[in-house]
């Protein structure tokens, strides 16, 4: 972000009238005389539907029923939350399993290992590592879903455009090495917006936001010294790369929870209410009340 460059673009609605005289004047009615109450010749059967009392989902005469971004923020950090949860125990759990075997390179130096408790080890490392690699692609596709609609549920709740397209956002986050700088300034964006902060301020991240993209640093770089000691020979080399391999495991689950809480409280600040907390309303029983007032007689000019 540079200074000066932020700025939003509020969001306007333009709506073409004609000029007053470019139609004539519509003729004024006079009101119809009141006549009385409506009479029928039989029973009405028209009536309210048998539905309880619930607030309306869809407005007659609208083109779509989709639900807004502000009503899908919710259940996409519910699913998001929840692969991330399942990300951070993966990765965990790898990372134990990086450390026994790490521990296991150790002893070998100057005793034998059991042959059934190495091929447990292998079999914990590489179960964990597969099972962390699908779940970290399901958590990245999520938690970006989330992004994408989090940011025009912002949108519509602080009335102005984001600073970013989605695709600024996108590359901002996909591409690395340029994504180590961008992420956590598109996530202050995100923040500055949904705390209804004024769009003539520069977006100042948090501390939570702070800690995430150190996370996010680190585990990026982590990642980069992996790769570089896989090519490297000898066996210390080797053991290194194991130590680091667990390092690295261990900053994804660090950054698996500090995003699935970061999404969490977003979320609460823009839908601050659960739909799970809400209950359906509904009329049980009627009791003490007066009774109806008598109808009055039908005048005989009614129709």
């Amino acid at each position: 972000m540079q200074p000066g460059r932020y700025h939003y673009r509020p969001r306007v609605r333009w709506v073409a009238t004609p000029p007053p005289g470019a139609m004539p004047p519509r003729r004024s009615r006079p009101p119809a005389r009141y006549t009385g109450p409506p009479a029928y010749p039989v029973p009405p059967r028209w009536g309210f539907p048998n539905l309880t009392w619930r607030a309306p989902t869809l407005v007659p005469g609208m083109p779509s029923s989709y639900p807004r971004p502000v009503e899908r923020v919710r259940l996409l950090s519910r699913n998001a939350v929840m692969i991330l949860w399942f990300l951070a125990g993966l990765a965990l759990t790898g990372a134990v399993a990086e450390f026994w075997r790490y521990a296991l390179l150790v002893i070998s130096r100057n005793a034998a290992l059991h042959t059934g408790v190495v091929a447990m080890s292998d079999t914990l490392e590489i179960i964990a590592s597969l099972l962390t690699v699908v779940f970290g692609v399901l958590g990245v596709a999520s938690a970006l879903w989330w992004l994408v609609i989090a940011r025009q549920a912002a949108a519509d709740v602080s009335g102005h455009e984001p600073p970013r397209s989605t695709r600024q956002v996108l590359v901002g986050v996909l591409v690395p090495g340029f994504n180590l700088v961008m992420a956590g300034s598109i996530l202050a964006e995100l923040e500055h917006a949904v705390l209804r902060r004024s769009p003539s301020r520069r977006p100042r991240p948090s501390r939570f936001v702070l800690a995430w993209w150190a996370a996010w640093v680190l585990n990026a770089v982590l990642m980069i010294l992996v790769i570089v000691w896989r090519f490297r020979d000898g066996v210390q080399a080797q053991a290194d790369g194991v130590f680091l391999s667990g390092l690295l495991d261990a900053s994804a689950a660090l950054l698996a929870v500090l995003t699935a809480l970061l999404i969490q409280r977003l979320t609460s600040l823009l839908a601050p209410i659960s739909l799970d907390r809400l209950r359906v309303r509904r009329v049980i029983a009627v009791k003490n009340a007066p009774a109806p007032a008598l109808r009055p007689v039908r005048p005989t000019t009614s129709r």
